[in-house]
């Protein structure tokens, strides 16, 4: 009976453990930095950049766009879990270079309205950040909320819309776009490169290139423009596409 009841108290310990390691790293990991210490931009470029370059670099040449573009779209799709990368040469006439599976997200479709919904944002977003010191391995933050978020958050007395929206490593993930270790290191690298300023990001409930958006019922009234907006911005990246 004792040795059945350390083996329980054992495997217990051992899954809370895994759990904890899993989902506990916005916790533990800033620990392990501080003890391992913390690596810049530059470092991260320098350790990735020239695997990812020729990793990433056939694929551009396939899709006829050089290596960096001139311009990045990143556009995620929540109901498929995918999230693909456009790139053009020029303003116009950008091509789908590659796609990556969103690993881990969370929520429904519709936007996110506040913090801890644990909803992943519907809108047009750019890069704001790059975090080489990610509990997540890696991470590029978006600009959420933005102007249209804050505008109705605002007038529907929603002081706290969220915040702190990433696209990052590993494949757990809440209220982010989880896409993998190896996927986070060519996204970086590649925006950076691009640059964040010339690199856009549209994230919509569903692929707009099989069906229409239309407003979920329980989404506020402003969702139609919202979706309207992001189905303009999708066109213009997709429309010029042989």
């Amino acid at each position: 009976m004792k040795k059945i009841t350390v083996l329980t108290i054992f495997t217990l310990l051992a899954i809370l453990a895994s759990v904890f390691y899993t989902y506990g790293r916005g916790i533990w990991y800033p620990v392990f930095l501080e003890i391992k210490g913390k690596r810049s931009t530059a470092d991260v470029i320098q350790e990735y950049s020239q695997t990812t370059r020729a990793e990433l670099s056939p694929l551009f040449k396939q899709a006829g766009i050089s290596y960096p573009p001139k311009k990045l779209a990143l556009i995620a799709f929540k109901e498929t879990n995918e999230l693909q990368v456009w790139a053009s040469d020029t303003a116009e006439n950008y091509k789908q270079v590659t796609t990556y599976p969103v690993l881990a997200a969370s929520g429904v479709i519709g936007p996110k309205l506040k913090e801890g919904d644990k909803q992943v944002p519907e809108g047009i977003y750019k890069i704001e950040g790059f975090n080489p010191n990610s509990a997540y391995h890696l991470s590029l933050k978006l600009n959420y909320p933005n102007k249209f978020d804050l505008k109705y958050a605002n007038l529907e007395g929603r002081s706290e819309p969220g915040s702190n929206i990433f696209i990052h490593g590993k494949a757990v993930s809440v209220g982010c776009l989880a896409i993998g270790d190896k996927a986070i290191e060519q996204l970086f690298t590649l925006v950076h490169a691009t640059k964040a300023s010339n690199t856009s990001v549209i994230i919509s409930p569903y692929d707009l290139s099989s069906r229409k958006l239309i407003a979920p019922e329980h989404a506020p009234q402003w969702t139609a423009e919202l979706y309207q907006n992001i189905t303009t911005h999708y066109q213009k990246i997709t429309d010029n596409n042989d």
